[in-house]
């Protein structure tokens, strides 16, 4: 027997999952680290406790799943997406935190490059429209606040990354400095159209070439695994953003298939195959995967705060012990009693992308009680996820038919009902709902040759469809005062 190991490196935990050549979960293994909220806005991680956690996770991963190491095929990295690290070539010392993808500080730097006239050259080059979520910003922030550190970059003594950038310099041997094109294009610095970083962009950012890795397909072996890890070396044969390793563990091979991730934030990916469709709604024109040099394209609406509303009840507020139990006091209630909550703890992002957005709670009444509240918190992932998909049918000229979902929210089941009665169509929710860990083992299993691109399309198996249960007028209803609860949120923290 084969196996593949996915590494999936996430924005409050390092997970390492276990498949076997049928792409079944053998075993896996989670590990939380440490969000740090250094200013209100501010959101950073210790690159250590990333790196750690993520091989911490690997080992344990495999000896849950008590194989040899010698069947481990290939290893595939799916990570948090624009979280931006640098750290000393020589040394692999970082020279600050991890900048999280959440993180707003460099909102004054962007509101500059608007000022100066890049909006549209960023969104005509990059697919991206210019805000804080993006790496390039934050790098150019680090390259500002950490003395010498532009000089050193320019000397070619530094090294710039995304997470999946940063975990391959450390985990071969030989510190290999590549990314994928899927998280080079996340950064506001890459031409997603001609495939290469765009001279222009970094002198706007002030951004030396020496700090960027070599940009390289999807799917192939970059590098092989230190034996000190596990014992012996293994190819290292995928590397691809979170977002787009879902797109290709649910099988959305075919233009117009989408799939939304509910994660730490929501992200919904329609695939438009070689065609890069440019939005008029506020959307991101994506690669969704590079294979054999050839990119291809894809049409993304990101929700900044999608589960960690669910992580907030339970951590901050205390409304709730574990994720787990939101279903049941959502369920409590009958409605949610006229009460809307608006998540934007770090601004809104599509179709809205207000950095200046905050958090808001409205309809508030004195019965209003704990139950309102999660309920209310749980229809806010499905409401913003159902504007992102309104403004996707509208750039891309076609209505969804079906929605594809993946991530740890989908095991809710009254969020998934509510988001098919939202959006009025069937939602497909798989066996295997680790569907990012999944699309990176089958990236993997392609460079190694486990798989073939004909294989790949019988991976998938479909758990439970939810369908559409909600009259019209009551769907009507909601999304209105949802858009007005919206509109209430905006702008809060402009001063």
């Amino acid at each position: 027997m084969k196996y593949i190991v996915a590494l999936d490196q996430g924005t409050t935990s390092s997970r390492a999952v276990v498949f076997d050549e049928s792409a079944r979960v053998v075993a896996a293994h989670n590990i939380e680290f440490q969000q740090i909220y250094p200013h209100p806005g501010w959101v950073e991680h210790r690159p250590q406790d990333i790196l750690d956690s993520q091989i911490d996770a690997l080992k344990l991963a495999v000896v849950k799943a008590k194989i040899d190491v010698s069947d481990i095929t290939a290893i595939g990295i799916t990570n948090q997406r624009e979280t931006t690290l640098l750290w000393d070539r020589e040394t692999g010392e970082p020279l600050c935190n991890a900048i999280v993808w959440q993180c707003r500080r460099s909102a004054p730097l962007v509101e500059r490059l608007r000022q100066d006239g890049l909006g549209n050259v960023l969104r005509d080059r990059t697919g991206l429209v210019p805000d804080a979520y993006f790496s390039g910003t934050k790098l150019e922030w680090m390259l500002d606040s950490i003395p010498g550190a532009r000089d050193r970059a320019a000397r070619g003594e530094l090294c710039f990354g995304t997470v999946d950038c940063f975990l391959v310099w450390n985990l071969t041997a030989d510190h290999v400095h590549v990314t994928d094109a899927t998280n080079a294009g996340r950064t506001m610095l890459y031409n997603i159209f001609e495939q290469r970083w765009d001279e222009d962009l970094l002198r706007a950012m002030d951004i030396p070439a020496p700090l960027l890795p070599k940009v390289v397909d999807t799917s192939c072996v970059v590098g092989m695994l230190d034996k000190k890890i596990l014992g012996r070396e293994i190819p290292i044969a995928a590397l691809a953003g979170d977002q787009h390793a879902a797109l290709f563990g649910q099988g959305c091979f075919a233009p117009g298939l989408c799939k939304n991730t509910y994660g730490t934030g929501c992200f919904v990916l329609m695939n438009t195959s070689e065609n890069p469709v440019k939005s008029t709604h506020n959307l991101i024109t994506t690669v969704a995967w590079r294979l054999d040099g050839k990119p291809r394209y894809a049409l993304e609406g990101s929700v900044f705060v999608g589960g960690a509303v669910v992580q907030w009840l339970r951590d901050e507020l205390r409304i709730v012990s574990t994720a787990a139990e939101t279903e049941p006091v959502a369920m409590q209630v009958p409605d949610n009693g006229d009460v809307y909550f608006v998540p934007a703890f770090t601004g809104l992002g599509a179709p809205h992308w207000d950095m200046y957005g905050r958090g808001t709670i409205v309809g508030l009444t004195r019965g209003a009680n704990r139950a309102h509240i999660v309920r209310a918190a749980l229809e806010s992932i499905a409401y913003q996820s159902a504007d992102v998909i309104a403004a996707m049918a509208n750039d891309a000229g076609t209505k969804t038919t079906v929605l594809r979902v993946d991530g740890g929210a989908s095991a809710n089941n009254f969020l998934m009902q509510f988001q098919s009665d939202i959006l009025n169509v069937p939602v497909l929710r798989p066996v295997v709902t680790e569907t990012t860990a999944l699309g990176a083992a089958m990236l993997a299993g392609r460079a190694a040759g486990v798989w073939t691109d004909g294989d790949l399309n019988r991976l998938q198996a479909i758990d439970r469809e939810f369908n559409p249960e909600m009259d019209e007028l009551q769907r009507t209803r909601l999304m209105h005062k949802w858009h007005r609860a919206v509109e209430r949120s905006k702008g809060w923290a402009e001063d």
